[in-house]
């Protein structure tokens, strides 16, 4: 229940006409002064015609109140009756037993009992509300209460009260005798959007909201616009939304908030769908809508499956739709981040490679970036135009020195660790004594490489050294 979530000891929006919430709009309170004065003034018979949701009801309970002290009152709202059932409901109600008696007695009953109140000094007030469903013979019957008078003045004062339809019954040539003695007739219009926003106000303090505005003003604007001023309609709108802000934990509503509400309350989702309209079926046979109707939308083109998938797919709560964005968002966050390392990372490699000097003639550089631990694999073995390629040793040659490959070892660290140097031509006697390596830029750990011999490559004595140490031979001593 949302009445403790906004510190409401009352339902403000309650569905029963309680005339402690009856908010004076302009043309209420024309209403109220015109029922009271015709009812004083002792017209005989007033009439207060609405459409449905106005409040009329509210206010002739409201009226009720005021008379209580005053005059001998009764309520009729059972209209779908005979004239025997409406004489017994009217004698019940002012306290009369009624019980298995013709339309005579009844009669003289209800005149000794209205001289016996004209005697006292009280009126005896007869509300009928929903009066346009009476027949027209029990209009009649009612007209002829009229007849109970004296030469001053009327004993029974009757208000007929109704929706339009008791206008149009009313205006029938048959019911000439009774619309002219009808001495007022009053209604009520819609409200205004002030009004509107005033009545919702004026509702929530009556409940005892004492923590400040609930609506917005810009939601204010959209429930006079929703509801058209119909009291009705404000209050279905406010108790959903209330009920809704409550199980969102949302304080203050707004017209986000709204738009949800209104598509609760649409009854255009639960209408079986109709791809063509039959020209048989009437208008008025159609199921109205719960609050106001509005224009159907243009057609528009049907959407991709995939969109449709999508929507059935998405989560429908609100926290966990916020909860899978936020995830969604932070799995974006972290692959750009990593994009972003990979990036960096590889432009600094490439720039360490082009800043590496050619390490022999007939050498290019590759612009790709090599892994590291294999700065050589970026040499290509193709010589220059116009060279000759190297002649080979011979590889079944005993004193060729070996390496067994290590982690993160490469062809060019090999013949720089055994040759002193590493160049295109070196590459290519290194593919020539190993027939195995394939691939220049791949070799396998715990793969026994060939290396041609040092005096076919002059270097330096760290050369020579690596050659005989490789050999087993104990290194020369310097003379």
């Amino acid at each position: 229940m949302f009445l403790d979530y906004y510190g409401l000891p009352d339902q403000p929006f309650g569905a029963t006409p309680d005339p402690r919430f009856l908010y004076f709009s302009r043309t209420h309170r024309e209403a109220q002064a015109s029922l009271w004065y015709g009812i004083h003034s002792r017209r005989g018979f007033v009439a207060l015609v609405a459409t449905p949701g106005m409040g009329k009801t509210t206010l002739l309970l409201q009226l009720l109140e005021r008379l209580r002290s005053s005059a001998r009152t009764a309520f009729l709202f059972q209209t779908q009756c005979d004239s025997r059932q409406f004489l017994r409901y009217l004698l019940g109600d002012l306290g009369l037993d009624s019980r298995e008696q013709d339309p005579v007695r009844m009669h003289e009953q209800l005149n000794e009992l209205l001289l016996r109140e004209a005697a006292a000094n009280r009126r005896v007030v007869v509300i009928i509300d929903e009066a346009q469903n009476l027949d027209e013979s029990v209009l009649e019957t009612v007209r002829l209460l009229s007849d109970f008078e004296t030469p001053r003045e009327k004993l029974m004062q009757i208000v007929l009260a109704g929706q339009p339809d008791l206008a149009a019954k009313l205006a029938n040539p048959s019911l000439a005798q009774l619309r002219q003695r009808i001495g007022v007739l009053c209604r009520l219009d819609p409200l205004s959007p002030t009004e509107t926003a005033l009545y919702i106000q004026h509702r929530l303090q009556v409940a005892g909201n004492r923590n400040g505005l609930i609506f917005t003003s810009a939601a204010l604007e959209s429930i006079a616009e929703r509801s058209q001023g119909i009291p009705r309609n404000i209050n279905t709108i406010c108790f959903n939304a209330l009920s809704l802000g409550c199980a969102l934990r949302r304080k203050i509503i707004d017209p986000k908030l709204l738009q949800e509400v209104f598509a609760d309350l649409s009854f255009d989702s639960l209408l079986p769908a109709s791809p063509t309209a039959s020209p048989l079926v009437a208008p008025h046979a159609l199921p109205a809508r719960a609050l106001t109707p509005t224009p159907a939308p243009a057609p528009t083109p049907a959407a991709p499956r995939s969109s449709f998938l999508f929507s059935r797919l998405w989560p429908r709560d609100r926290f966990t739709r916020a909860l899978l964005q936020a995830v969604l968002v932070a799995v974006l966050f972290v692959m750009a981040v990593v994009a972003s390392v990979l990036y960096i990372e590889r432009t600094r490699l490439g720039r360490l490679l082009q800043a590496t000097p050619p390490m022999g003639e007939g050498a290019t550089v590759a612009t790709v970036p090599a892994a590291p631990g294999h700065v050589a694999s970026s040499i290509s073995p193709t010589p220059l135009p116009g060279t000759q390629p190297a002649a080979l040793p011979n590889q079944d040659s005993p004193q060729l020195p070996t390496h067994i490959v290590g982690p993160n070892d490469s062809l060019g660290d090999i013949s720089v660790r055994y040759l002193g140097k590493f160049d295109g031509r070196l590459l290519q006697e290194i593919l020539a004594l190993n027939d195995d390596v394939k691939n220049p830029d791949h070799i396998e750990v715990g793969q026994r490489i060939r290396l041609p011999l040092a005096d076919s490559n002059p270097g330096s004595e760290r050369s020579a050294a690596n050659v005989e140490r490789n050999s087993g031979k104990p290194p020369r001593k310097e003379p």
